[in-house]
């Protein structure tokens, strides 16, 4: 088998992008470990109050950070299909025959187009893994709250 379609096999593979996700993701968290550091520190300082708002104002700051942290891994993994899809809708309109001027208004109304779905799609899979990051850390920063505070 030749090199290239080895290459066109394993880049074809569902599993090489979820583990490339998953890499980006991950060095992207380690990048960030000092924001989630601070953020359990600042927690461990305010924690001591009678109210509940260091719980809440932590567990949204870890759901934000996990949130932007997805967005940034699912579009640095997106970019080269969206360009290639970017490409292939231009050239495809290039070979329609139409005027040179034709394709450069048509070419950016779909890039408005494309852009606007990756942006939307990114959105959505940011807030639900705000969503479910800011939840599980407030369940998390909340139990350490309620048995430190039982205690004497």
């Amino acid at each position: 088998m030749t090199s290239y379609k080895l290459f066109l096999s394993a880049i074809s593979k569902k599993s090489l992008w979820d583990c490339l996700f998953l890499v980006v993701y991950a060095t992207l968290l380690f990048s960030s470990w000092n924001w989630l550091s601070s953020i359990v520190d600042w927690y461990g300082e305010n924690h001591k109050t009678s109210s509940v708002w260091p719980a809440v104002f932590a567990s949204l700051l870890v759901g934000a950070v996990f949130g932007v942290l997805t967005m940034a891994a699912a579009l640095f993994i997106a970019a080269p299909a969206i360009v290639v899809i970017w490409t292939s809708v231009v050239v495809a309109m290039a070979f329609a025959g139409e005027s040179s001027r034709w394709v450069v208004v048509e070419g950016r109304k779909a890039t408005r187009e494309i852009v606007g779905c990756v942006f939307k799609d990114l959105l959505k899979v940011g807030n639900v893994v705000f969503l479910l990051c800011a939840l599980l850390a407030y369940f998390v920063f909340f139990s350490s709250y309620s048995s430190s505070s039982s205690c004497p």
